[in-house]
């Protein structure tokens, strides 16, 4: 698949030689990021104490939900099946900015996570719980 030309410009910019794509936990989609994102979960996992199982459910899906990625020279990665069974993703791809990372999606589940999530916020805006109709 190829990346959009905007997220390489951020991913050279930021001097990723490789590119680390983890299984997303609650989502049908991938976290993509330079080392620094798996980084950022072992430094998480260092603080749990190694004999309990928290350590281990956190190792597991940090290393063993994840795959490295490299980009070619035309910008491209290739889509695994690790990704497509997590994904549900066919032919088409959607990314997503997510602030230090990028997120790739099937368009279509993008679609309805979006519109939940932006439902989700009018119910904050308009102080109302799930489910309740505002006054």
């Amino acid at each position: 698949m190829s990346v959009p030309a905007h997220f390489r410009a951020v991913v050279q910019k930021r001097g990723y030689g490789e590119l680390y794509a983890l299984r997303c936990l609650d989502l049908p989609a991938m976290d993509v990021g330079g080392l620094d994102l798996l980084d950022r979960y072992e430094q998480r996992i260092a603080l749990e104490d190694p004999f309990l199982q928290t350590a281990d459910d956190m190792s597991f899906f940090c290393h063993g939900d994840g795959t490295f990625l490299k980009l070619d020279q035309d910008g491209r990665i290739t889509m695994t099946d690790f990704i497509r069974e997590h994904t549900g993703i066919s032919t088409e791809v959607a990314f997503v900015g997510r602030g230090n990372f990028f997120q790739i999606w099937e368009p279509g589940r993008l679609a309805a996570y979006g519109a939940q999530a932006r439902a989700r916020l009018l119910q904050l805006r308009q102080g109302t719980k799930p489910g309740e109709r505002p006054e």
